[in-house]
């Protein structure tokens, strides 16, 4: 399971579930290039990497949201000229408001969400790929919601983002199998109790869900030498074993 001398960019690592994910990383080698809009959080996640004694990570802030195809593309090429080359891309960032129906729903809050949740890992692996290709085996993992597949009333641009991410990530599967170098994957978490599960369901017994420290294995996992050869795939946490 050891990460030691990999580069990881994971997106939302101020969060739940991506500072868990930066945390898991770190803790087994990965030097972690920490992106997120909330400086803040960025920090509180440092110092626990820090606190950890694991490799010091690097903080990145970028508003995924707000950032224009220059600014996506400056930040591929300072990760090639620091690092000269990218081992794991987390698209772990995610937005989401609440439960509206359609007729409701703002235009500008369906812009904002479909431009975090699609448009930013779309443009972020774009820019990123020829990076991840000068690694001999690299892996991107994108974070979906087992409520994709259901096309779940009220979900919004929430849903539709997250079904059409999932087909975002099986094309690229798709396309970058026979290079046999990129692996990429879907990561559905499940039910833990994490800040947007509490958003979105807040009157939920939250006592009753795993932690989000439960998702380190999955983690280490997907960005291991362990998952190597294994693309395309929509990894179930609830139901993930080694």
């Amino acid at each position: 399971m050891s990460l030691k001398q990999q580069v990881i960019l994971i997106t939302g690592a101020g969060g739940g579930l991506g500072s868990v994910a930066a945390l898991t990383l770190a803790k087994n080698g990965a030097h972690i290039i920490l992106l997120d809009k909330n400086i803040a959080k960025l920090e509180v996640v440092y110092d626990a990497i820090l606190a950890a004694n694991a490799p010091e990570p690097i903080i990145y802030p970028f508003d995924l949201a707000g950032a224009n195809e220059n600014e996506y593309q400056d930040l591929a090429n300072k990760i090639a000229e620091e690092y000269g080359v990218l081992h794991g891309l987390l698209h772990s960032a995610v937005e989401f408001s609440s439960f509206t129906p359609i007729s409701q729903f703002g235009t500008k809050e369906w812009g904002h969400t479909l431009n975090v949740n699609l448009h930013a890992p779309f443009l972020l692996t774009r820019v990123l790929l020829p990076v991840l290709e000068k690694s001999q085996h690299a892996s991107i993992v994108f974070t979906s919601d087992s409520s994709a597949r259901k096309a779940q009333a009220y979900s919004g641009a929430y849903g539709v983002s997250k079904i059409a991410m999932e087909g975002l990530a099986n094309i690229l599967a798709d396309e970058l199998e026979s290079g046999n170098k990129i692996r990429v994957n879907t990561l559905v978490p499940g039910a833990v109790n994490s800040p947007l599960r509490k958003r979105a369901y807040p009157a939920e017994d939250k006592a009753k869900l795993p932690d989000m420290d439960s998702l380190e294995p999955v983690y280490r996992y997907l960005f291991s030498g362990q998952s190597i050869g294994v693309t395309g795939q929509l990894i179930n946490a609830a139901t993930f074993h080694l």
